[in-house]
C-alpha cells in the first residue's frame, strides 16, 4: 500500500506539472521576441517589402514625367569620293571628315491630363502597397504565433507521454518482483509490457512532432533549428473580452490593412480608366533645338568651336497631335480598364464575405473552446479519482490489467486533450485579437 501511495503521488505530480508548464518551464525566448525576429529576418516578408520600394520608384517617375526631356547628339564620320560638304552643301570629290552636334528639348504642354492621372494612379498604388505590406506583416505574426503555440503544445504532449511512460514502467517494475514471488498474474504482467511499448512509440512520435514544429518556427525566424533556444510559456486565462459576430466583423473591417489596401486599389483602377481616356484628347508639345555642322575641309579647318559658331541652327516648334481613328484601340483599352476596376471591386466584396465567415467562426470557436476546457478539467478530475481507485485495487490484486489500463488510458487521453484544447484556446484568443486590432506584438 505504501508503494501504491508513492506511485499515485508521482503520477499526479508528473501530470500536474505537464498541465501547468505554461508557468513552470524555464525559457529565454518570448513570443514577442519571436515575432520581432521574424519581422526583421523573414526572407518572404523582405521580398514582399520590395513591392513597396517598387511603387515608390514608379511614383517618383510619374512625377518626373512632368519635366521636359533634353537630348544631345554628336556624330562624326569619314567621307571619300563624291560627297556633300556638310558646311557648304556643295559637292566635293575628296576625302574628308564630317559631323555635327545637336541639342533637342521637348516639353509636354497638354496630353489630356494623362500625366496627372498617372501620378494619382501611382500614388494610389503606393498607398495600397504600404497597406498590403502591413497585412503581410500581420499574417507573418499569426504564422509565428501559431508555430510558437504548436511548439509549446508539442513540448507539453512530450512531457505528458514521459509521465505516462514513467507510471507504466513503475508498475512493470513492481509486477516483475511480484511475478518472481508467484504473486502476480502473468497475463497482467505482459499486458503492462505491451502498454509500455505503446507509450514508448508514442514518446518517439511526440519527439518527432516537437522537432518538426521547432523546425517550422526556426524557418519563420530564418535561422537553423539548432539555433532556436527554449521558448517562454504563454499565460492561460479563460477570461477574455467577448465580441459578437457583428462587432468583430465591423471592427475587423475598420482595422485590417487588407481592406484599406483594396480601397486604394480601387482608386488606382479608377485613375487607370481616366489615364487611358486621355488618349481621346489632342496633345500639345513644345520642341526646341540647336545644332551645328562640322567638316574637315571647311575654311576654318579642324576648329570645332569656330565651326559651331559659324553654322548654328536654332529652332522652336509647337506640335499638335489630334487622334482621329485608331482602330478602336483606345475604346477597347478603356473597356478593359473598366473590367479591371470591376474586378477589384468584386475582390473587395469577396474579401468582405470571407471576413464575415472568419470572424463568425472565430467568435464561435472561442465559446466552444471555453466550454471544452471547463469540461475537460472536470473530466480529468473525475478520471484521476477513478484511476486512483483502479490503482489501489490493482495493487491489492482485486482487479486486472484491463481495468487498470482502461482507467489509465482514459486519464491519459483526457489530460492530452486538455493540453491541446488549452493551447487551441490561446491560439484562438490571438486570432480574435488580430481581428479586433488588439494584437500587440
Amino acid at each position: 500500500m505504501k508503494n501504491c501511495a508513492i506511485l499515485i503521488v508521482v503520477f499526479i505530480i508528473t501530470y500536474s506539472s505537464a498541465i501547468s508548464v505554461m508557468g513552470q518551464t524555464y525559457s529565454n525566448l518570448s513570443l514577442a521576441e519571436c515575432v520581432r525576429l521574424a519581422v526583421e529576418n523573414n526572407p518572404t516578408l523582405k521580398q514582399t517589402e520590395l513591392n513597396v520600394y517598387r511603387h515608390q520608384i514608379n511614383y517618383k517617375q510619374a512625377r518626373y514625367n512632368r519635366l521636359p526631356s533634353l537630348e544631345g547628339n554628336i556624330n562624326h564620320g569619314y567621307n571619300e569620293g563624291r560627297s556633300v560638304n556638310a558646311t557648304t552643301n556643295q559637292f566635293v570629290n575628296t576625302s574628308f571628315f564630317s559631323g555635327g552636334q545637336s541639342l533637342y528639348l521637348n516639353a509636354p504642354l497638354f496630353n489630356g491630363f494623362q500625366i496627372l492621372h498617372d501620378i494619382r494612379r501611382r500614388a494610389s498604388a503606393l498607398e495600397a502597397g504600404k497597406f498590403e505590406f502591413e497585412g503581410a506583416v500581420n499574417e507573418l505574426k499569426l504564422d509565428v504565433i501559431e508555430a510558437y503555440v504548436l511548439v509549446l503544445t508539442a513540448q507539453d504532449m512530450l512531457r505528458q507521454t514521459e509521465g505516462q511512460l514513467a507510471v507504466t514502467q513503475e508498475n512493470i517494475d513492481r509486477m516483475e518482483i511480484m511475478q518472481r514471488e508467484g504473486a502476480a498474474d502473468p497475463g497482467d504482467f505482459y499486458d503492462l509490457k505491451g502498454q509500455l511499448r505503446t507509450d514508448q512509440n508514442l514518446l518517439e512520435t511526440n519527439k518527432q512532432a516537437l522537432y518538426d514544429r521547432r523546425l517550422r518556427l526556426a524557418a519563420l525566424l530564418n535561422r537553423a533549428v539548432d539555433e532556436l533556444p527554449e521558448l517562454e510559456p504563454l499565460p492561460f486565462s479563460i477570461d477574455q473580452k467577448r465580441y459578437s459576430d457583428a462587432q468583430l466583423y465591423h471592427t475587423a473591417m475598420n482595422v485590417l490593412p487588407q481592406f484599406k489596401a483594396l480601397d486604394w486599389r480601387i482608386k488606382e483602377a479608377q485613375q487607370q480608366v481616366k489615364m487611358i481616356k486621355s488618349d481621346y484628347y489632342p496633345s500639345l508639345s513644345l520642341s526646341a533645338s540647336i545644332q551645328s555642322r562640322f567638316s574637315s575641309i571647311d575654311e576654318s579647318g579642324f576648329n570645332y568651336w569656330q565651326q559651331f559658331r559659324n553654322y548654328p541652327a536654332k529652332g522652336i516648334s509647337l506640335s499638335l497631335r489630334i487622334p482621329i481613328f485608331s482602330k478602336m484601340r483606345v475604346r477597347t483599352q478603356v473597356k478593359l480598364a473598366k473590367l479591371d476596376l470591376d474586378e477589384v471591386k468584386w475582390e473587395r466584396e469577396i474579401q468582405e464575405n470571407a471576413l464575415r465567415e472568419q470572424t463568425a467562426k472565430a467568435v464561435f470557436s472561442m465559446k466552444t473552446l471555453r466550454e471544452n476546457v471547463n469540461n475537460l478539467r472536470e473530466q480529468a478530475q473525475s478520471y484521476q479519482e477513478a484511476f486512483r481507485i483502479a490503482q489501489v485495487h490493482f495493487d491489492a490484486g482485486n482487479s486486472n490489467s484491463v481495468v487498470f489500463l482502461t482507467a489509465k488510458n482514459k486519464l491519459d487521453n483526457t489530460r492530452n486533450a486538455l493540453v491541446i484544447k488549452q493551447y487551441a484556446w490561446i491560439m484562438q484568443k490571438y486570432i480574435n485579437d488580430y481581428y479586433a486590432g488588439t494584437l500587440d506584438l
